[in-house]
């Protein structure tokens, strides 16, 4: 008798379980449930579908119910919700009837969170921004057409998206946020510098405030600080909570915020029941403990392993460690793995190396810096997180770093890639070998490299601390400087010694970091003891102070 399997579902972990559990069984009853008319379509791209970018609505819809009905055999049921599920009866109740499985796959994803908001069930002029029906909502009112100011709660990846993308269509965006930074989870120089790009290209940020009210009369929003502003509409894009109600009142595993925890066969803790996407929880590889990763390619990986093991296969699904990316006007912004603020939080030791260097060799026209930061085991160097903004080469550095933290290399394995080079593309040293190199630089002893947050402690702190500038004179002059910092540049260092305390603590820096690195070697082989080097030199503290 063939296998009957139920999928409640149809975004993106459900179609991907679908066609998996199809391939691996070409008998199997597949029956896929999707409480709305659309299967299979890219929320990622909404943003780019609001500012033009995307050029037609058809283009988000990946796959065609038909397909999947006639490629795949899958009894695809459009418009009909799963209302109830027996999980000892091994029964779904929708408003059609009932229906037995023998394997089960949970692919609900998550809803959009709304905030408590004053007057907002009055307020006609606001929407979400993560399914097509909201995009179909906004775009049928004409809002991207008729509104001049459009305010966006929520400064994460997809509130940032949509607010660039919206000014691309020609909009005045607000962006308002909770936290005292975008992008909440990342290291706050990285985040600062995003911001900085946000402001750059026109869009007013309020942060560590939120939405207290809105006055459907005047179209105002009041804010939790007194501020009130007119705006023509509202997106809200701050979070989502996984649908599994349903699965955690009959005593289903789940974290705190209600993701289903699975096992590495995407089984929960419910006998014949797997559940995959945004909806599922899924180990955190680098801490071995259970994460929520709510992204696309998680749930395309993890909905097919739930679909080739419902039907009779043996397939697992380590789960992920954090990999994101995000355009931003001209720059990238993307990190992977653990970085600083996550390893704060768990107590987790470690040392982080940052640097800003090239993106192509200084010969070829155009050049373009990259900022990154890595964070590894202070005892085995292991790379445990990195994060990076740049305007060019940022998604290929990303990608080598999570490849090297899936496979546990160190830094000292960083410089030892065979890393593809070319002018257009790479230095003859890529930005990851340099990373290493200065990771294993600042592990020898001469110097203690130290990032701008720890720089500024050290000069507010530090009794007598001698802040030496390397650069040229010229580029104090252009650019600025740290205060009190004495400037002797690098070339004229060696017979400027005497200048210069042995007895004192010693913070050095330039323009990126290299000047730095040789200064701070020069002067601990001059008999100088605490010597700071400051990581990404003035252009990472002109960034964050």
């Amino acid at each position: 008798m063939s296998t009957k399997i139920i999928i409640i579902g149809g975004l993106s972990a459900g179609p991907s379980a679908a066609a998996k559990a199809r391939r691996t069984d070409e008998n199997a009853e597949i029956i896929l449930f999707e409480k709305t008319e659309h299967i299979s379509y890219a929320t990622c791209g909404i943003p780019y579908a609001m500012s033009g970018k995307i050029k037609t609505r058809d283009k988000l819809m990946v796959v065609q119910p038909e397909l999947l009905k006639k490629r795949f055999g899958v009894d695809l049921h459009l418009n009909e919700p799963v209302i109830d599920v027996d999980t000892n009866a091994q029964l779904v109740y929708t408003r059609n009837g009932s229906y037995s499985y023998d394997k089960l796959i949970v692919a609900t994803g998550g809803s959009a969170f709304l905030p408590p908001i004053e007057n907002v069930q009055n307020f006609e002029n606001w929407a979400f921004a993560k399914t097509i029906e909201d995009f179909d909502k906004i775009m049928k009112r004409g809002v991207i057409e008729n509104s001049e100011h459009i305010t966006i709660v929520g400064a994460g990846l997809i509130g940032l998206e949509t607010a660039e993308n919206l000014v691309h269509a020609g909009k005045k965006v607000t962006v308002i946020e909770l936290s005292t930074q975008v992008l909440a989870n990342w290291n706050m120089k990285f985040a600062q510098m995003a911001a900085n790009e946000l402001l750059k290209n026109g869009i007013d940020l309020k942060l560590g405030t939120s939405v207290k009210a809105v006055d459907p009369a005047t179209q105002e929003i009041l804010l939790s600080n007194g501020e009130k502003f007119f705006t023509d509409f509202m997106m809200v894009s701050i979070s989502v909570k996984p649908n599994t109600e349903m699965f955690v009142s009959k005593g289903a595993n789940s974290l705190p915020n209600g993701a289903l925890i699975v096992n590495e066969r995407m089984e929960t803790s419910l006998p014949n029941i797997y559940a995959a996407g945004d909806c599922a929880s899924i180990p955190n590889m680098l801490t071995g403990n259970y994460g929520w990763f709510p992204m696309g390619t998680h749930s395309n990986k993890a909905g097919r392993v739930a679909g080739a093991n419902a039907a009779g296969a043996n397939e697992t699904f380590m789960g992920g460690y954090g990999t994101a990316i995000m355009k931003l006007f001209d720059y990238t912004i993307a990190r992977t793995g653990l970085g600083s603020k996550d390893l704060d939080r768990k107590n987790i030791p470690y040392k982080s190396s940052m640097i800003i260097t090239g993106t192509t060799p200084g010969f070829y026209p155009d050049p373009k810096d990259i900022f990154l930061e890595i964070y590894y085991d202070p005892e085995k160097g292991t790379v445990l997180g990195a994060e990076m903004i740049g305007e060019s080469g940022v998604d290929k550095r990303v990608d080598v770093l999570s490849t090297a933290i899936y496979a546990k290399l160190t830094i000292h394995d960083l410089p030892r890639l065979d890393l593809a080079y070319a002018p257009p593309y790479s230095p003859a040293k890529d930005p990851v070998v340099v990373v290493g190199y200065v990771a294993e630089n600042g592990n020898k002893g001469n110097y203690e490299e130290v990032n701008v947050t720890a720089a500024k402690t050290l000069i507010n702190e530090t009794k007598d601390l001698t802040i030496l500038d390397v650069r040229n004179p010229g580029e104090l002059h252009n650019n600025g400087s740290i205060e009190r910092a004495t400037n002797i540049p690098l070339d004229d260092l060696r017979n400027r010694l005497d200048e210069l305390s042995k007895d004192k603590p010693i913070l050095v820096y330039c323009a990126k970091g290299l000047r730095g690195y040789l200064s701070s070697l020069i002067l601990a082989q001059n008999g100088f003891k605490n010597i700071y080097n400051l990581a990404g030199g003035f252009n990472a503290w002109k960034n964050m102070y």
